[in-house]
């Protein structure tokens, strides 16, 4: 399995400093995966939808808080809303209006991966289980 460390650190300097403190409610709890779009009915997002939809139960073993900011609305699944507008969100992730994306924050509230595509349950876990603090949570069970 190939490392996802070159992508992140590569994203982690490309994200806005504040992204951390827009993920404050989250942080050491959960790893937040907030996903962009324009529109309920964007096809990204449908398909989005139906990958959580499909692994709700891998989502839910790794902490993950599915954060959905869609046109200028923001809901959450999987845990608590994280208290910010759309825009407010937008900007702290560089994501332009009108656009889908997806964007992975580790539980230390930095971004770990950013795609601008519908992202399989697949490549998400395998992102979080190779992450030192992921690795630490599987082997305490």
């Amino acid at each position: 399995m190939r490392s996802a460390y070159p992508l992140a650190a590569v994203f982690a300097v490309a994200m806005p400093a504040d992204l951390a403190s827009a993920m404050a409610p989250y942080k050491w709890k959960y790893r937040p995966l907030v996903v962009f779009a324009d529109s309920a009915t964007s096809p990204p997002l449908i398909q989005q939808r139906q990958i959580v939809a499909a692994s709700r139960g891998g989502f839910v073993e790794r902490n993950v808080v599915v954060v959905w900011v869609v046109g200028n609305s923001v809901s959450s699944e999987l845990g608590p809303e994280p208290g910010q507008s759309a825009n407010a969100l937008r900007a702290r992730v560089n994501a332009q209006a009108g656009t889908f994306r997806v964007v992975l924050v580790g539980k230390d509230g930095g971004a770990k991966l950013a795609v601008s595509s519908p992202l399989s349950a697949a490549s998400l876990f395998g992102t979080i289980d190779a992450m030192p603090m992921r690795r630490d949570e599987m082997r305490r069970r």
